[in-house]
């Protein structure tokens, strides 16, 4: 294959919201930059399609009213927002298969659960209070919070089974798809954190506010626009060599030399290329401790949203279920109407084992113990499966084991030589959320552009940050 050479100042490798906010914020700044990117498409962990006639939502897409740099650059780009639906019950279901309607946050539990419940929720707030998101691992008990799982840390909080199997659920199948057994308070403390407390977490229609009209991906595609022609797509990358001169980023098609390169997408990945020298011994240990979650994003498209007939909002949820929650998805000026499901963890695991046919059968099964069984005959069904996609892996994003983020969360950022690295799932406030992302590309932007004026940027604790979150 003939590959074509150019020179640039910077080369960024990944053109989801992070690497396309850091190249156009880079090109306002008069630096000469080429994106490249492995899919056909950019957006990254965004991506909004048709799926057998239906516009579907597959990778993030929810908008929380405290995002503040993703509402800012949502004004800047010109796209609209809606809300998510949520008139009517809730429905929660217990172990025992009970079907409870309910309204406000507070699952309906007995009344000495849910004081459980509210007393975990306030002791969690507290606690998360006390870390710095962008700094987790400085938290004074640091190494004792992540040498224990969250799961071993609620047995010894309280007896109570269903408290702590609903505290569980909100940080471990629902944001970090992982069980509670699989990673640390400090990392359930960082979730937390970086969405402005736990409180926010346990109120849906605060996390998962508002849609973007067309789709999260409209983001990326209306960033990627300012790039023209430095942004070239189909070119995985195979190769970086670096030394004082700088980079040469080598893909299929293209070789980039340039000053610095950015490294703009999942650090799961970083073992796919070569590096010339390799990586420092720090970097390599820190890899092998961060791994993605795991979860299937269901979409079924009924011919009506038939739960809202039931007085239902179409918000559900149970750790007792292989469908742990489901949303009204139903789009922007659609009579049809959609519920998006989600299948976590080791739950996914399983039914990963199944055939497809009874894979689907399964997952349907579970949303008609919500909503009764007209759920199980949608016209459109479609399973998001982010750990299969070739250069993704996993979803939501990347998380350390126990250990792992006091041990080296504060290298994940760190440049090696020209080499910089920005994700969502290396950002602070809106950790391995797409405003995380925005927030990533803005700081790395910023940091090349003063490096190679030959300035200093304020330290971090000088950088405004906010919560936000999307999903």
């Amino acid at each position: 294959m003939t590959s074509t050479e150019i020179t640039r100042d910077v080369v960024v490798v990944g053109a989801g919201p992070a690497g396309l906010t850091a190249a156009t914020r880079l090109k306002e700044a008069g630096l000469t930059v080429a994106v490249l990117e492995a899919r056909d498409r950019v957006g990254g962990r965004t991506w909004t399609d048709d799926i057998d006639g239906a516009t579907l939502e597959i990778g993030g897409q929810w908008v929380s009213p405290d995002q503040t740099a993703l509402l800012e650059l949502l004004d800047e780009l010109g796209l609209e927002t809606f809300e998510r639906y949520r008139e009517g019950d809730s429905v929660y279901l217990t172990k025992d298969g009970e079907l409870r309607r309910f309204t406000g946050d507070i699952f309906p539990v007995a009344p000495e659960t849910e004081a459980e419940l509210v007393r975990l929720i306030e002791k969690i707030d507290a606690l998360a209070a006390e870390v710095d998101p962008d700094r987790p691992w400085e938290h004074p008990r640091a190494a004792e919070l992540d040498a224990i799982s969250f799961e071993a840390w609620l047995a010894a909080e309280t007896d109570d089974q269903e408290a702590r199997d609903n505290i569980a659920l909100f940080i471990g199948p629902a944001m970090l798809t992982k069980p509670a057994h699989a990673f640390s308070v400090l990392q359930a403390l960082l979730m937390a954190s970086s969405a402005g407390g736990f409180s926010h977490l346990v109120d849906a229609d605060f996390i998962l506010d508002k849609r973007i009209v067309g789709g999260m991906q409209q983001v990326s595609i209306r960033l990627a626009e300012r790039l023209g022609g430095d942004l070239h797509l189909g070119q995985p990358v195979r190769r970086i060599a670096h030394g004082p001169d700088g980079v040469t980023v080598a893909a299929d098609g293209i070789t980039v030399r340039a000053q610095r390169v950015v490294l703009a997408h999942a650090p799961v990945l970083y073992s796919r290329i070569q590096f010339d020298p390799p990586l420092p011994r720090r970097q390599h240990q820190l890899h092998q401790h961060l791994s993605m979650g795991l979860v299937i994003k269901v979409h079924a498209v009924y011919d009506r949203p038939f739960w809202r007939e039931q007085g239902l909002s179409g918000t559900v949820f149970s750790p007792y279920q292989l469908v742990h929650e489901a949303y009204d998805n139903t789009n922007h000026g659609d009579e049809r109407g959609t519920l998006v499901a989600f299948v976590s963890d080791t739950h996914a695991d399983d039914v990963f084992t199944l055939p497809d046919e009874e894979r689907r059968a399964r997952i349907l099964a579970s949303l008609a113990a919500y909503f009764g069984a007209e759920a199980e005959n949608p016209v459109v069904y479609y399973e998001s499966d982010w750990g299969s996609e070739e250069w993704t892996r996993g979803a939501y994003a990347a998380s350390f084991d126990l250990g792992g983020l006091h041990r080296y969360g504060a290298d994940l950022r760190t440049p090696v030589g020209p080499i910089h690295f920005a994700c969502s799932d290396m950002a602070g406030a809106g950790y391995q959320h797409v405003d995380g992302a925005v927030r990533m590309g803005r700081l790395v932007a910023d940091t090349i552009a003063a490096d190679l004026r030959g300035e200093t940027l304020p330290e971090l604790d000088a950088i405004p940050t906010a919560s936000m979150l999307v999903r």
